[in-house]
């Protein structure tokens, strides 16, 4: 990118100097660096209506990289001009700064560097700064955040900053510049949790791991059962080849299979957790960490349903733009005018077919909806109560028309001895096994004696705890007494 280019910033020019609800605004900023997260951090503090001053060992020949309200000058110089510093240098070259160790005495050192993998050092990058300037006051920030979010704005990247430091004011100082360029401050405590912040850049979707690995089994397992049937079958007690219907229709098969599974699965450990509660009669006893972590993943199981349910749509639509699928068409047109067959309507097959898709398609849209709510923009603008219904009444909803779309494609077949290939069953009916235990739970649960007694568990009754209570004696007054919470 030419100076030009990183001379204009994508961010409007907006002066803040002056606005009392901005402190920090128009304080003079130094910056030591000339790579793209200090050229980038440069322009978004100008931008924000600081005043920047970057340090560089070639001032001249890296001044046009950066806004020309900036200034370019050489480290020392830079360091003198103001109290708050960002260190946007590798760790390696910590040791060049040494010679700055006395003018940076006082000053607030704001680390932004990461590794380049999780754990690289015993210590943190910012443990390390501070060990080599005990003088100064440093703080881990801004590391969380890429150059491209720092240049195009928060809005199209991450808002959060996170910020650790054994200095309160000097966190206060830097959660103030953070506020100003747009951000939202997040206090991480104390320098140990330096190593932390700086391992969160570095993780690949760690929320996304077991979801993802749980997809990727249920899809296994389910496409070598569908290939058995499909495939393998055929093949064995008919000599017949169909490995044609591997790339479709056995992968179309599969699909609807694991989104079917993996919605109900986003529902199972909330009744799970239910019935945990009726069972010991408190909310507070402590759910296994296996429900604990599968409560956490729901919204990633949800949305990796959603996308296979999508993949399914998309597949089905193709059904038809096959080749085989066209031979096979005209061998039944043929077959149909050697037997002279002048109506092969079905109108049982007929309904089945037109039920079976429209249901599909109101399963896939209330999905929609489902993911798009999970969307932090989108749940951001929903109160509790809206965000709760949505994901809860109409997910369970979408769990419930999911089953009448699998039950109407099953429809009689699932009682046609001709289905069971190698006696094994139907792909369709293995899947009703989790997503029906699910519904028949919270069926019960709507029961007016259980929900009544889970509604007060959730409102803090214990079992076996005792409560005061206040009851009219005979002459209209009121006398208090002690009853145990079990009656």
């Amino acid at each position: 990118m030419s100076g030009g280019d990183m001379a204009k910033p994508l961010l409007g020019h907006r002066s803040l100097e002056g606005d009392p609800s901005t402190p920090a605004a128009g304080r003079t900023i130094g910056v030591l660096g000339s790579g793209d997260f200090a050229r980038s951090l440069a322009i978004r503090l100008v931008c924000s209506g600081f005043k920047v001053v970057v340090g560089s060992r070639n001032p001249k020949r890296k001044a046009t990289l950066f806004p020309s309200a900036a200034e370019v000058t050489f480290q020392a110089e830079a360091v003198k001009k103001t109290d708050v510093i960002f260190v946007a240098v590798f760790r390696e070259h910590y040791s060049t700064l040494c010679d700055l160790a006395d003018v940076l005495a006082g000053k607030i050192l704001v680390d932004v560097s990461n590794n380049t993998e999780i754990n690289h050092h015993k210590e943190s990058n910012a443990e390390y700064l501070a060990s080599l300037f005990p003088a100064s006051t440093v703080v881990k920030g801004f590391n969380v955040v890429s150059a491209w979010t720092l240049q195009s704005g928060a809005r199209d990247g991450n808002k959060q900053v996170l910020i650790c430091s054994n200095n309160q004011e000097a966190k206060r100082t830097v959660a103030e510049i953070a506020q100003v360029m747009g951000f939202t401050p997040v206090d991480m405590g104390c320098m140990s949790s330096a190593c932390e912040i700086e391992n969160i850049p570095l993780r690949l979707l760690p929320s996304w791991k077991i979801p993802t690995f749980l997809a990727l089994g249920l899809f296994l397992c389910f496409f070598t059962y569908n290939m058995i049937r499909q495939v393998i079958h055929p093949y064995v007690r008919e000599q017949k080849n169909r490995l044609y219907k591997i790339p479709i229709e056995v992968v179309n098969t599969t699909l609807p299979c694991v989104a079917y599974v993996m919605l109900s699965l986003v529902y199972l450990p909330g009744v799970l957790a239910a019935c945990s509660q009726l069972y010991y009669g408190t909310k507070y006893r402590r759910f296994p960490d296996w429900l604990d972590q599968w409560l956490q993943h729901r919204k990633q199981i949800g949305l990796l349903s959603f996308f296979c349910a999508a993949l399914h749509a998309v597949y089905s639509l193709c059904l038809p733009m096959r080749r085989s699928h066209r031979y096979q068409l005209i061998q039944m047109a043929v077959k149909q005018a050697v037997e002279k067959k002048m109506n092969i309507w079905v109108e049982e097959e007929v309904w089945r077919m037109e039920i079976y898709i429209s249901v599909g398609i109101i399963a896939l849209g209330l999905m929609s909806l489902l993911a798009i709510t999970s969307l932090p923009s989108i749940a951001n603008s929903l109160n509790w109560r809206e965000f709760s219904f949505i994901q809860s009444t109409l997910g369970f909803i979408a769990l419930v028309i999911s089953t009448l779309h699998t039950l109407t494609y099953g429809w009689s077949r699932a009682f046609d001895e001709n289905q069971y290939k190698f006696y094994l069953p139907p792909t369709y009916t293995l899947t009703l096994l989790v997503p029906c235990t699910v519904i028949l739970a919270k069926v019960i649960f709507c029961l007016p004696c259980i929900q009544q007694r889970l509604l007060r568990i959730r409102r803090g009754w214990e079992k076996g705890r005792y409560v005061k209570f206040v009851l009219p004696s005979a002459t209209g007054e009121f006398s208090s007494g002690e009853t145990s919470s079990n009656v």
